[in-house]
């Protein structure tokens, strides 16, 4: 199979068969010109059955550092979709980074120090008759090896005001940093982002991290000035170990809302949002015969065509 990504778009009828992904203000469609057919069912985690034969066969598990760049890279689009879905109003929301004053690398130690933490927090809200919260907690592991944690504390109403050294006073032990989101108007965009890139002098500190070139984005600090800075796109998803599980969750995080409907359904439920990002691919067979053609598109609501926002530019530079 070939994938190439075409220079024109090419846009499905009012008609056409769409999958729609709601996620708060964010929108994906997907269209496609015909529906692969699914050739496995999964039993188990080493197990599946070959529907056409009846055949059970093993999985043939990840051993290679792509394969496991791919696994992270499902993980960040998994978060970004969640963090959508339940972040619609960023007043509704605080976004705190927790760190170590020591190089802590060990994964158990860190969400059982988050545990304790939250259980902490949560009764510090209670007794002051503040609101509670969902979570959404997400691990950033850093060149050097060590690890900290970002978190999303969302709220049903505004979000309480909570001094910072009141909860570094609750966390006990390292860090507490809390940051504004009211310039942002894709916060699974915006998390991911710290997850997943890489600023360029970080990522040249490590050997080996494949970096064919970085972009320079412009972006808005904790005190809401603007910033530029050279990043290289995905460079952090390497430090990630295999089975390393990124992001944790509250109950009552609501995932995202898929439906099978038409194109013409699809546009009426987006409404106003606009346009931010479209790509269509085609898939040819080794005979270069079209197998499938595939149209995405992502709609925000919050993004203004006009509006001054994080960007990045259209061209790369070579790393040196």
């Amino acid at each position: 199979m070939k994938i190439e990504k075409l220079k024109e778009n090419m846009h499905p009828l009012s008609d056409s068969p769409v999958q729609l992904k709601c996620m708060g203000n964010i929108f994906d469609v997907r269209s496609m010109t015909r529906s692969p057919q699914i050739p496995i069912r999964k039993l188990d985690k080493d197990c599946c059955l070959e529907l056409a034969t009846g055949e059970v066969r093993e999985f043939k598990h990840a051993e290679r550092r792509t394969d496991n760049l791919t696994s992270v890279a499902q993980s960040l689009k998994c978060l970004r979709e969640y963090v959508n879905t339940n972040v619609t109003d960023p007043r509704k929301a605080l976004f705190i980074t927790l760190t170590y004053a020591a190089n802590m690398q060990d994964t158990k130690t860190l969400y059982n120090d988050f545990r304790k933490f939250n259980m902490r927090l949560s009764y510090y809200l209670h007794r002051n008759r503040l609101p509670p919260y969902e979570y959404i907690v997400a691990i950033e592991s850093q060149a050097r090896g060590s690890l900290h944690a970002h978190l999303l504390l969302i709220f049903q109403t505004k979000a309480p005001f909570i001094p910072n050294k009141k909860l570094a006073d609750i966390r006990g032990h390292g860090f507490v940093k809390i940051k504004a989101l009211k310039n942002v108007d894709n916060v699974g965009a915006y998390l991911s982002a710290y997850l997943g890139d890489m600023e360029l002098n970080e990522t040249l500190s490590i050997p080996d991290t494949g970096c064919k070139g970085f972009k320079i984005v412009e972006s808005i600090d904790i005190d809401g000035k603007k910033r530029t800075k050279a990043v290289v796109k995905g460079a952090r998803l390497r430090l990630y170990p295999k089975g390393f599980r990124l992001f944790r969750k509250s109950r009552g995080i609501r995932p995202p809302v898929i439906k099978e409907c038409t194109n013409a359904e699809a546009m009426q439920e987006i409404g106003c949002a606009n346009l931010t990002y479209e790509k269509t691919i085609r898939i040819t067979n080794d005979n270069g015969e079209v197998y499938n053609v595939i149209n995405y598109r992502h709609y925000n609501k919050n993004r203004r065509i006009n509006k001054s926002s994080p960007v990045e530019t259209d061209t790369p530079f070579p790393c040196q």
